[in-house]
């Protein structure tokens, strides 16, 4: 199931493939809307003589601010923006494992949808018979305008920025570039002020966030999380029938199954990714503070409400129709609460498994070339689990801010929220990350059947519960008392188990059985559980 409605609305086409280092949109960038960062020599001589002020106050009390460490003699030149200058490890060192993410949650993704709001909204403007002032377009019309989506791509988004320079505001610079646009085609040229009719810039953005998250979940979160829950649910039915020795408060326990055990996981994410996916995301169009006083001062005879419910629910999204001048960004909230909850379980299978590996009860395989530790040859590290469970809380750092920061918002609106929108590709990279890491590692995991085995052999104690179960039911007295003087801080063998169960006064039927069980077998449903977990996380 995907997040909200269909994705039809929108194309896929239209999204460019981003590349950190194309020489062509470096000098486009250093030309237009200059992106990276310039220390130019002036400037570093200005800051030289600041700090030679400040080292002079602070000498006595910090010495070792009194010398700057120089470089290299590169770092007075133009510092490019790379994978090696980028401020955030996702936009360097891990930008490829996170770059499908790009055309959704980027700058150049947020211009994007702008612009197919703005258009998207002329053309309704045009099917409403009250509008007169915008008559019905023509087939050529509607076209033209189409293809200034379908065919919008990074030169148009620099042309946005450039723009930008001049209005100081990003919602007007996606306006006057659409009217510059549009001036030869003559059907649209005469209704060029209708592009942003009523709206106020919110009217754009909250949509434009809206059709962000939903396609960026949508088309490369959830083919991602899906892919990791089928990883563990044939995991998990491999080794349905491979005994373990499971472990409460860190001590050994009733035995269960390998594969039961990661199907666990494989059924708690499947919950939580349908969780996310029922999160309705929700848009508005209502004017300036949501009440269509605009809307209602130009055109009194149209019900606006209702258009703009039409409107929304046409991009694919919910209509909230009791808003201020944003969005009230509770649907946020619910849904980045909902993808901390999808990382938690997440965090307790990398820890689980890390535990999992240094107990031997896996192997990793290893590729040729690659070092675990810089001093100890024989190591192989699950930096993998690591890494995941790293970037898992720093997702969950990131959401949870968000989460708590952008559902509050001053009176009608301030201006708080804009800038944290902007760090959602943040919070989402990181989970991506994490996901992408979990898999790597799952793919790298051999089951050392040997090790599980001779860990089962020493822990014979564990068959004191069904003992004293059955005990209980032929009414032996005392029972658990009685396993507990014969197991608790002693050596615990299957000669002494063997010999406990033949001096019990039960039926021989009932003995007969009890002599059977082993550490080995006494996993109860534990592999049929395993074997199910499909028709559990279908349920899911």
């Amino acid at each position: 199931m995907e997040l909200g409605a269909s994705s039809r609305v929108l194309g896929s086409n239209n999204l460019p493939c981003f590349t950190h280092n194309s020489t062509i949109t470096r000098r486009r960038y250093q030309k237009s809307i200059n992106p990276v960062i310039f220390y130019h020599h002036h400037h570093q001589q200005q800051f030289s003589n600041a700090s030679v002020h400040l080292s002079k106050i602070f000498s006595r009390r910090e010495p070792t601010y009194k010398k700057d460490i120089k470089m290299s003699r590169d770092d007075s030149g133009e510092f490019e923006l790379s994978s090696l200058t980028a401020l955030s490890p996702l936009d360097g060192r891990y930008w490829g494992k996170v770059k499908d993410l790009a055309p959704y949650m980027s700058e150049y993704g947020l211009i994007y949808f702008r612009v197919f709001v703005e258009i998207k909204w002329l053309l309704k403007l045009s099917q409403i018979p009250e509008v007169t002032e915008v008559p019905s377009f023509s087939e050529e019309a509607k076209s033209y305008l189409e293809r200034l989506i379908d065919g919008f791509c990074m030169d148009d988004a620099l042309e946005v920025k450039n723009i930008e320079k001049v209005t100081n505001h990003d919602v007007k610079a996606v306006e006057y570039f659409l009217k510059q646009k549009c001036q030869s085609q003559p059907e649209i040229a005469k209704v060029l002020e209708f592009f942003h009719f009523a709206c106020t810039s919110e009217d754009i953005n909250n949509l434009a966030h809206a059709l962000m998250l939903k396609e960026a979940i949508n088309k490369v979160m959830f083919p991602v999380m899906d892919k990791l829950i089928k990883a563990l649910s044939e995991m998990a039915k491999d080794n349905a029938h491979i005994p373990m020795l499971s472990r409460t408060h860190g001590q050994p326990a009733s035995p269960t199954t390998l594969g039961k055990e990661l199907s666990v996981f494989a059924v708690r994410l499947s919950r939580e990714r349908q969780e996310i996916s029922r999160v309705a995301i929700m848009g508005k169009f209502a004017g300036a503070v949501g009440n269509y006083n605009a809307h209602l001062a130009a055109y009194p005879d149209v019900n606006w409400p209702q258009i703009a419910e039409e409107f929304v629910n046409s991009l694919g999204l919910s209509f909230n129709p009791y808003v201020t001048q944003i969005e009230t960004h509770d649907y946020m909230a619910k849904l980045f609460y909902a993808f901390i909850r999808f990382n938690n379980i997440l965090i307790d299978f990398d820890r689980d498994v890390w535990g999992y590996i240094s107990l031997a009860y896996f192997k990793q395989t290893t590729k040729a070339g690659e070092i675990g530790s810089s001093t100890m040859p024989h190591k192989v590290n699950p930096i993998d689990f690591e890494n995941s469970e790293g970037n898992l809380g720093k997702a969950n750092e990131d959401l949870s801010f968000l989460s708590m920061k952008l559902p509050i918002s001053r009176w009608q609106r301030d201006l708080t929220d804009s800038t944290v929108l902007r760090n959602m590709g943040g919070g989402l990279g990181h989970c991506l990350l994490a996901y992408k890491s979990a898999l790597q590692g799952i793919g790298k995991l051999q089951v050392n059947e040997a090790h599980l085995s001779e860990d089962l052999n020493h822990a014979w104690e564990v068959l004191a519960e069904p003992i004293q179960t059955v005990m209980r039911r032929y009414g032996v007295p005392e029972p658990y008392e009685k396993l507990k003087e014969l197991t608790r801080g002693k050596a615990v063998t299957k000669e002494s188990i063997r010999e406990f169960i033949l001096g019990l006064g039960l039926p021989e039927e009932a003995k007969a059985n009890l002599l059977k069980l082993t550490p080995h077998n006494y996993v109860g449903a534990a592999a049929e559980l395993a074997r199910n977990v499909d028709l559990a996380v279908n349920v899911a």
